[in-house]
């Protein structure tokens, strides 16, 4: 059995992909992506939730607002990375996990993250973590 929360924000950033199969995308240009946040327990804790809502999107919307307005491609920390929709997915969750595993989210017992960056109506991309 398995329990889980979602909290949605959203991403608006400016990038280029590099290589050949890419197209048109290797040149700049702008993306927005609706952001899912979903954290996973084994059982709920003591107030019978997974963990608390406001924190959850607290943390998604300071990392999220951390990219958003900004082109990827100037940013220090992402030189060398091609931001695909993919690798975003991974940033987002890592940053998330980092969060969970140091208490920022009030519960030490969540057993996983997933990401899902949805670019359009048919597309999307996730990337889970264990915690």
């Amino acid at each position: 059995m398995s329990f889980s929360l979602t909290v949605r924000d959203h991403l608006m950033i400016a990038h280029s992909l590099k290589g050949e199969v890419f197209g048109p995308a290797q040149q700049l240009h702008g993306a927005t992506y609706l952001v899912d946040a979903t954290f996973r327990a084994e059982a709920l804790d003591d107030d019978g939730i997974v963990v608390d809502i406001g924190r959850a999107g607290d943390a998604l919307r300071e990392i999220v607002g951390a990219l958003t307005y900004r082109n990827l491609d100037d940013e220090p920390e992402l030189q060398g990375v091609n931001t695909t929709t993919e690798r975003l997915c991974q940033i987002i969750g890592d940053r998330l996990a980092e969060r969970a595993r140091t208490g920022a989210l009030g519960r030490d017992s969540l057993s996983g993250i997933v990401v899902t960056l949805h670019e359009s109506h048919v597309a999307w991309a996730s990337y889970e973590v264990s915690l």
